[in-house]
């Protein structure tokens, strides 16, 4: 342009050909738009670094010099300017790359997913139009490296009408500067800039400048010419693990997550082949709250924060480690769905799972006692990943503990050689005793080991679940708790004692006991077993598998159904201990009269019921008479009478025995079932016992 003239300005049109692309923009990207600012610093960042990459090949040779990315903002203006001292664009530069492929690309990009809001919300590929959902007017000055090339300021208000002209701008490097339209002049605000840089670009390879340091002067805090850097353009991740320390990744981890707890160990991921990625993951000491601890992985690629919503990028399990991963090859602008069947990011789930497995049997293998000391933070993590991810299993199922009710730690075929020769049932089953609360249940593991049997600690949050995983898993085995039934048949063996009471005594000792059972919504069923007269009087058992079911209801599993179920025990009496035969003497000697009193009553009525259906065994339904239809529901009828006064008797007597009384009330104390005024009343009755 010849000297003295004027400069031309001139005016144009974008390339795309709907009229609507910038209100499309607005409407897609609206839920998450402050991801613009991450969109024109990284544009920033790959300008500085083009130009880096000329100078270290000689195709550029003036001074870098400060090559510092400044973001400013006029709160007055309601102006953001981002600016770098990068490769410059030339006014060709800027058709082609704002005008034609930006918008062109823009417009194809909503076009293929204007179905799928999701799929492009939160992901790159929006590139610097990603501007426009913030900003009434958009403004371009940049002056390329090569010098002698003029400075151009391009502009555009929201249509796809465009200005650009010659303008002046004194150094290589481009300004991007948004004018805030009314509906996002939440980004005027300091704190808000302030944040988003700190959530998108605080490990970024170059220098990000925002305002000035401030230091404490005449009592009062004042800015300093220093610029404030928000960035830390060397992270860990970065660097090479031979020149760390431990110190280095504890301080990380710290930066990552103030305020929380020291982590048990970490992984230093760095893989150049057949995909790139780096990394640092953490295992966090994870309490019951697991779910909370989700998405705390953030994702990065080339040093730009993505995302801390890594589902899909890396197994289900490792969502519960804490740290970053940084890859250049998993692509970030495309649906989830795609993201899963991406061969890429399967190899790089697959490589990140066999890494967090190797890290895991290295420490069991160079120092197992520090491994159990931290078995019990770990023994979450290493569950969920066995049940959920198979190739994990196969891995970590040669290290995964067992603990028992003694604090000792076994591996899964170390305790599999410890109760093989006890524990096995008569049908050749391995039964894996376990409590899941060693002071409640106490009763019940001494009752186990007085047999000789071990009992496993199982109270982690995941316990129930990982049961029923290594019942499908272990060959001919069985896990019970040792609560579920008495202790004879926990693990059944051949031998069977005959009981001192007989069949109709039983049948009478069970409306005795029903008549103190509690009378609340829990169920209770009577039971006899023939055990040792040493053993318990009676025992409080409830179902293995109804208990399983109820507790993964909670857990949230497949069995809601048993979650909505009243709970249901089973009161087992010891038909040879002393005490019940003595309860049953009393029973005799005060109930027996009127007992046998009803029997003499109900007899006839029972034979004569029989005399009738005997006579009418080998017709069918419709050719029985009514007559004796009607006979068999009277005699029914008499005969249910007769048993309900029987019932009311020993009924009666029970809910006056105290001794019947106390051995329920000792049963319920041992399974922790007695609390409040029960509670009370039982030490009352204890002392006016002794």
């Amino acid at each position: 342009m010849e000297k003295g003239k004027e400069k031309e300005k001139e005016k144009g049109k974008i390339g795309v050909t709907t009229e609507n692309i910038f209100p499309i923009i607005k409407k897609f990207l609206y839920s998450d738009h402050e991801i613009f600012l991450r969109e024109l610093i990284s544009n920033a960042v790959d300008a500085t670094q083009k130009l880096k990459a000329m100078a270290s090949m000689g195709d550029y040779k003036e001074e870098l010099g400060d090559m510092t990315i400044r973001v400013k903002l006029d709160k007055k203006k309601k102006t953001l300017t981002v600016t770098d001292s990068g490769i410059g664009m030339s006014a060709e530069e800027i058709d082609k790359y704002i005008n034609q492929i930006a918008f062109s690309s823009a417009e194809d990009f909503l076009e293929k997913y204007k179905n799928q809001a999701n799929s492009i919300i939160g992901h790159f590929g929006l590139g610097f139009y990603s501007s426009f959902m913030v900003s009434k007017k958009v403004e371009i000055v940049s002056q390329s490296c090569d010098t002698k090339i003029p400075a151009m300021r391009w502009s555009c208000d929201g249509t796809p009408d465009y200005t650009l002209e010659e303008t002046t701008r004194g150094q290589r490097g481009t300004d991007v500067i948004l004018h805030f339209d009314k509906d996002s002049e939440e980004f005027a605000e300091e704190s808000r800039i302030e944040g988003i840089l700190k959530k998108y670009c605080r490990f970024l390879p170059i220098p990000i400048a925002f305002g000035k340091e401030t230091e404490w002067k005449d009592g009062k805090s004042v800015e300093t010419d220093k610029d404030k850097i928000i960035n830390d353009t060397n992270p860990l991740w970065t660097r090479k693990p031979v020149d760390l320390k431990d110190e280095d990744y504890l301080e990380f981890y710290h930066k990552l997550y103030p305020l929380v707890e020291d982590p048990l160990f970490n992984i230093h991921l760095n893989v150049d082949y057949p995909f790139h990625l780096t990394g640092i993951l953490y295992f966090p000491k994870i309490r019951n709250n697991f779910e909370i601890q989700k998405n705390k992985i953030q994702l990065y690629c080339n040093q730009v924060f993505v995302t801390d919503s890594v589902e899909g990028i890396v197994p289900e399990f490792l969502t519960l480690l804490h740290g970053v991963i940084d890859s250049p090859d998993i692509p970030l602008n495309v649906s989830r769905s795609y993201l899963q069947s991406d061969s890429n990011v399967k190899k790089i789930a697959a490589h990140i799972t066999k890494k967090v497995a190797d890290r895991l049997q290295e420490i069991f293998k160079n120092d197992r006692e520090q491994f159990e000391k931290k078995w019990d933070d770990l023994k979450i993590f290493i569950e969920y990943g066995m049940m959920t991810e198979e190739k994990f299993y196969d891995q970590a199922s040669k290290i995964a503990l067992l603990k028992n009710t003694e604090g000792k730690y076994f591996t899964l075929e170390e305790y599999e050689s410890l109760i093989k020769e006890n524990q096995k049932d008569k049908n050749g089953t391995l039964v894996y005793l376990y409590t899941t609360h060693k002071e409640e249940q106490f009763s019940f593991i001494e009752a186990a080991r007085a047999k000789g049997y071990d009992v496993l600690m199982m109270d982690g949050y995941l316990d129930t679940h990982f049961i029923n995983h290594m019942e499908s898993k272990l060959k001919n085995s069985h896990f019970v708790r040792v609560d579920s039934d008495i202790i004879d048949k926990l693990i059944m063996k051949e031998e069977k004692r005959e009981s001192k009471l007989p069949e109709q005594h039983q049948r009478d000792l069970s409306q005795v006991f029903e008549s103190q059972l509690p009378d609340n919504k829990t169920h209770f069923s009577v039971v006899f077993e023939s055990l040792n007269e040493e053993d318990t009087p009676i025992v409080i058992t409830q179902s293995e598998y109804m208990r399983r079911m109820k507790d993964m209801s909670q857990l949230g599993g497949s069995a809601s159904f048993y979650g909505n179920l009243p709970d249901h025990f089973s009161v087992v009496i010891n038909s040879n201990h002393l005490l019940i035969q003595k309860i049953n003497e009393d029973k005799e000697k005060k109930c027996r009269k009127d007992l046998d009193k009803y029997d003499e009553k109900i007899k006839p009525l029972e034979d004569n019921k029989k005399e009738i259906e005997s006579a009418n065994k080998d017709k069918k339904e419709e050719e029985i008479q009514q007559a004796d239809k009607d006979r068999i529901a009277d005699l029914e009828s008499k005969i249910k009478e007769f048993r309900d006064k029987q019932t009311a008797v020993l009924k009666g007597f029970g809910s006056k025995h105290k001794l019947v009384k106390q051995l329920i009330d000792i049963a319920l104390l041992s399974n922790n079932m007695l609390k409040g005024e029960d509670l009370n009343r039982f030490i009352k009755r204890s002392i006016e016992l002794l």
